[in-house]
Formats: C-alpha cells, structure tokens, sequence
C-alpha cells in the first residue's frame, strides 16, 4: 500500500486510520450479511441496527437531551441554509444572523430568501479576523432565532463562549468543530452539521433539534422539506446515505473508544498549542490570520511575508508528505485543518517543518 500522508484538507478531511481499517476489513462482506453494508436494504434489520447505534452515539456522546431529535439528513449545510428559515422564519417574524465569514454570509442570504433577516453582528470590516463581541450585537426582541457558525473554516476563527441571546432559540452551523470539544445542547435549539470534517465522510448532515421547534415549523413547505417529515419517520422519510452513516457509526465509537469529548478535546488543544506556538515564534516570518482571541483549534490559517515564499512552502510541504496546506482561494496563505482524526504527530512533524522552512527562507 502506498504511504499515506499527513492530510491536512478542510473537507471532506482525514479520517482515524482504524476507521479505514475496519470499513476495508467489512466492504466485501457486513456481518453474516452476506452483502456489503452499501447493498443492504435501508428497510431492513441489519441497517437498521446500523442507523439506530449512530444515532444513540450521537445523543450520548453529545450529551443531547430528551427532548431533542436526532436526524440524518441529505444536502449538507447548504440545503440546512434554506431549510431552517424555511421551517421557522414565520411571515411578519423576524431571525437574527451573526456573520463571521462566507458561510454563515450563505445562510444569511437563504434567509432573506425566506423572511425579514436582521444582521445582528459581523465582523466583515476586519476581513473577519476575529468573533464579534457580545457587546458588538443588534440582537432583534422578537427574533424566532439567532445563527451563528461556531468555527469559520476559510478565515480560522471559532466561537470560544457562546453569544447570549436571551430566550430565543440559538441555531449553529457546526459542521467544522461539532464532536471536537465538550458542548452544552440544551443551549441551542438546533445544531447541523455536514460529516465530512470531523464526523465522517461526505453525503450525511447530522441535525439536532428541540422537539418544541419541529412542531412550530411551518407546514406550507414541501414535505420533505419539513423537519417533522424526517422526526415522525426516524431519518427513514427517503433512502438515507446508509455507507456514509455507516462510516460516521465507526468514527463515532472510535471517538468513544479513545475517551469520549473529554479526551478529543484535550487532544485538540494540545494541537493547537504546538501549531500556534510554532507561528508565534515564528513571528516576523509567520504571521496568524486570526485575533488570538478568537483561533480556531480546528483551522489555523496564517501568512507568510510573500506570496512566493508561501507558495514555495506549500510545494516543499507536499514534497515532505503534507498535503491540503493551501488556504482558501478567496483569502489565500496558509491553512493547517486539524479536525479531530488527525494525530498529534501530525501537527508535531509540521512544526518542525515550520521551523525549518523559516530558518532557511527568512
């Protein structure tokens, strides 16, 4: 087998190398089967039991209360984008939307699309650098809910306390950094997220919502488009992306495996202290793109003193085996994605990498 490399892509991004392992050792043949898992019915017991083992995976490793549904749904954060302003942007209402770069500036324009949307903060004017302040916010008194993006993948900033938005439901996209720390859900009334990050591969979106919310979606939508369609069928209203789940079951007893949140999150931060402390002293050379205020522990984007010098960087780091360090072409530089799969080996190579590469080019 050719040598993997340290595979540091923002989505769909690296996977734990025993996951791939148990999913090569079960393609053929699932079980007593006799079927690999993408050829099971979606009806039957045998995936059924597949579904039903993520879906409990989710609750308890999240800690998600009892009222709250579990779904698994198609279209990742792009379709959640329009489908939640679909459900519960009611006419004459207003949502409060707190933009902190170009995905939660998506959602915010499928809101408009919807209703009356209320930009309620942004951080847009410091090319956001960084995540508005509590004190910064317009929030709307009669909001049906406030949006945020927890972790902004392109600019590489995450939110490290939540914003309080009094009684209204709080609604995160979480598609970047959900299962990578410890999280209250019972302070949010919704939570999506695409898998291919830290949850699995590309093709299923995980969204947990308050049951109180499910009912007062609107019922004028198309049926699949309400979240009381997937609720009352169990994520079972269309064929579901069974692989994709699959997989997802599998990093999630993998996160359970090495000591749940508790154990990831301290490993997270365990990688974002060696990668930010190699930028830092670095500094003159290597300079964050983000306010130390408000890093990301999942995307760590920096610059170089020149464009050459970073493209330089990037073609010596693919030749060293590191791979998906370019940033995000609407903001260039670099970018480190160290989702919660990717070993701190990984990020300790790249730092001295990082070491190297300054000594000889600064």
């Amino acid at each position: 087998m050719a040598t993997r490399v340290w595979n540091f892509n923002p989505g769909p991004a690296t996977l734990p190398l025993s996951v791939l392992e148990r999913a090569k050792a079960d393609l053929p043949v699932y079980g007593n089967t006799g079927m690999a898992v993408m050829e099971l019915s979606h009806r039957g017991k045998e995936y059924d039991a597949i579904q039903t083992l993520a879906r409990d995976l989710v609750a308890q490793l999240l800690g998600v209360p009892q009222n709250y549904k579990v779904l698994f749904l198609q279209g990742g954060a792009s379709l959640q984008f329009a489908m939640i302003p679909m459900n519960l942007l009611a006419p004459g209402k207003t949502a409060d939307y707190i933009l902190t770069g170009s995905w939660s500036k998506k959602a915010y324009k499928e809101a408009k699309m919807a209703g009356a949307a209320n930009v309620a903060g942004t951080s847009e004017a410091a090319n956001f650098n960084r995540i508005p302040a509590q004190d910064e916010l317009n929030l709307s008194k009669d909001a049906v809910y406030c949006h945020i993006t927890s972790n902004n993948t392109i600019f590489g900033t995450q939110y490290q306390t939540f914003p309080d938005v009094g009684k209204v439901p709080l609604v995160a996209d979480m598609s970047s950094d959900i299962l990578s720390r410890k999280l209250n859900v019972g302070a949010f009334g919704l939570i999506y997220a695409g898998a291919q990050k830290n949850l699995g591969p590309s093709g299923v979106t995980v969204v947990i919502i308050r049951e109180d919310l499910v009912e007062a979606g609107k019922t004028d939508i198309p049926i699949i488009m309400q979240y009381r369609t997937h609720a009352e069928a169990d994520s079972f209203y269309n064929t579901p992306p069974t692989y994709s789940i699959y997989l997802l079951k599998l990093v999630l007893e993998w996160v359970k495996e090495i000591g749940g949140l508790d154990a990831v999150e301290k490993r997270n931060r365990e990688k974002g202290k060696l990668l930010y402390g190699a930028i830092d002293a670095g500094a003159g050379f290597y300079k964050g793109a983000a306010e130390p205020g408000s890093r990301s522990l999942m995307n760590v984007t920096f610059r170089l003193p020149t464009e050459d010098l970073e493209a330089r960087f990037i073609a010596e780091a693919k030749e060293a085996g590191f791979v998906g360090l370019k940033g995000h072409r609407s903001v260039g530089g670099i970018r480190v994605s160290m989702y919660n799969a990717l070993e701190p080996e990984g990020i300790r190579r790249l730092c001295d990498f990082m070491t190297a590469f300054a000594k000889k080019n600064g």
